[in-house]
């Protein structure tokens, strides 16, 4: 029996392939399914089965163009209500896959239908549980996405329920089986998410604040409650998705692959309302882009950042890339549900450059030169990372605007005088610099290297404080 986790780092993201005896299940899949084919095809094994732990917020799971790809059996735990085929198990029902079997165990509290799968080989020994959202290496899933797509349903109500699902389901089960969660350190579904990506369940009995037996009820739920933040703005629309249906990968690929001159890309983001999504790595954008792009770059949380910053998932988008990375941006971008890419600028900014068109820049200075600077003449400094990590450690004086509430927070933001903006590496502070050029600001400075090195200079930076929630 093969138990693999094919983690997938820039979303955070644990699918799950299980082979034994030629057959094979795939377990919380990724939009693009050709892994899961290729590695059963690897094995000489069979797709029977296609497992989802709950209907996934933060990406649009594999689960149809899988099912219709390899004639496997998508399977959803208790209460589950798909808008396509789909086995609906009941609590504790089995499916065997070769002479290993899979059990279903009913786990509400992330979601309602969120559901663990027990894996025992054989010979009857249970070898790994997979746990979806439902318990993480050092935390569990927020109970409060569920409630944004199902009316009267509170965050409290699915606290509660999380609360018993893990006393009375997950805690009982043998100390040596292995814990095997969709998530890691860096996901948006949970607050305080170890970086290690397995562990056994006995040590996450020890260590996992929410499996302390010492935890009442109401001491849980407070402490599962503490410190979350407003969910991602795209969560319920991928909840949809997965729930109702979506096109074909395929489809959308076909569709998104046109590549457009310069002059056809402009005409198509003038009439098409179409956003221009520049995908280029922080500082080559910084060095030159068309007027009106924003950069989301594809060397960072690319997906979610899309996902926070482009309201409409159905927005047109037009695509500026690397020559040669073009697929592989249009397939993150489907992982979140934005599908509607209608070309790309072919040869990228080059291309646009070598046409004589317009272009602008972001200034950018070190963080030396920002302390020079500072030295001479006070300025505004707005910190665009997380409020956790702001409160953890800043810039003394700095002003904390988050990116995902930067458009809510425009009025803050200084239109009269010189600013400095900064995040934690460069990364976030130039969607931030993007987004700010095309509403009109001109009027800042961006840190090459973020915090991170201005904690390097003799900038002075308040106390840190070990953070309570990473979201």
């Amino acid at each position: 029996m093969k138990i693999e986790q094919i983690y997938t780092g820039c979303i955070a993201h644990a699918a799950y392939y299980i082979e034994c005896n030629g057959e094979a299940a795939i377990v919380d899949p990724l939009r693009e399914v050709e892994p899961y084919l290729n590695r059963a095809q690897k094995d000489k094994a069979q797709i029977k089965y296609v497992f989802e732990t709950h209907f996934h917020a933060d990406f649009v799971s594999g689960h149809l163009d899988l099912a219709k790809k390899t004639g496997a059996q998508i399977v959803y735990g208790p209460t589950a209500q798909p808008g396509f085929d789909a086995l609906v198990a009941t609590d504790g029902q089995e499916f065997k896959v070769g002479n290993c079997t899979i059990k279903a165990i009913h786990t509400p509290g992330h979601t309602l239908e969120s559901t663990c799968y027990l894996v025992t080989d054989a010979q009857g020994t249970p070898q790994g549980l997979i746990t979806g959202d439902t318990l993480f290496i050092g935390d569990v899933g927020r109970p409060d996405l569920a409630q944004h797509v199902i009316a009267d349903l509170t965050q409290d109500k699915l606290a509660r329920m999380l609360y018993h699902s893990l006393r009375d389901k997950i805690m009982p089960l043998s100390d040596d089986i292995i814990v095997y969660p969709n998530h890691g350190a860096g996901s948006a579904c949970g607050k305080m998410m170890s970086k290690e990506t397995t562990d056994t369940l006995g040590n996450q009995k020890k260590t996992n604040y929410a499996l302390n037996p010492e935890l009442t009820e109401d001491d849980f739920v407070k402490a599962l409650l503490t410190g979350l933040t407003t969910p991602p703005g795209y969560f319920p629309k991928n909840v949809l998705m997965n729930l109702q249906g979506y096109e074909s990968l395929d489809v959308i690929l076909d569709r998104a692959q046109q590549p457009l001159s310069a002059d056809e890309f402009g005409h198509k983001a003038l009439h098409e309302h179409a956003i221009m999504l520049d995908v280029r790595a922080a500082g080559d954008f910084a060095n030159g882009f068309i007027p009106g792009s924003i950069n989301i770059g594809m060397d960072g949380n690319f997906a979610m950042w899309v996902g926070e910053m482009i309201a409409d998932i159905k927005q047109p988008i037009l695509l500026i890339a690397d020559p040669g990375k073009e697929v592989e941006a249009l397939i993150r971008l489907s992982r979140v549900g934005y599908d509607q890419t209608i070309g790309y600028l072919d040869g990228g900014f080059e291309s646009w450059k070598k046409s004589g068109k317009p272009i602008e820049t972001i200034e950018r200075i070190t963080a030396e030169e920002l302390k020079s600077q500072l030295s001479t003449h006070a300025m505004p400094v707005i910190d665009v990372r997380k409020k956790s990590e702001f409160d953890s450690e800043h810039m003394v004086g700095a002003v904390n605007i988050p990116m995902n509430e930067l458009y809510k927070r425009l009025d803050e933001i200084p239109k009269d005088q010189p600013f400095i903006l900064h995040c934690a590496g460069g990364y976030r502070s130039m969607i931030a610099a993007s987004i700010l050029k095309q509403l009109g600001w001109n009027n800042f400075t961006d840190v090459v290297g973020g915090f991170s090195e201005i904690k390097r200079t003799q900038l002075p930076v308040t106390e840190y404080v070990c953070p309570s929630t990473l979201l």
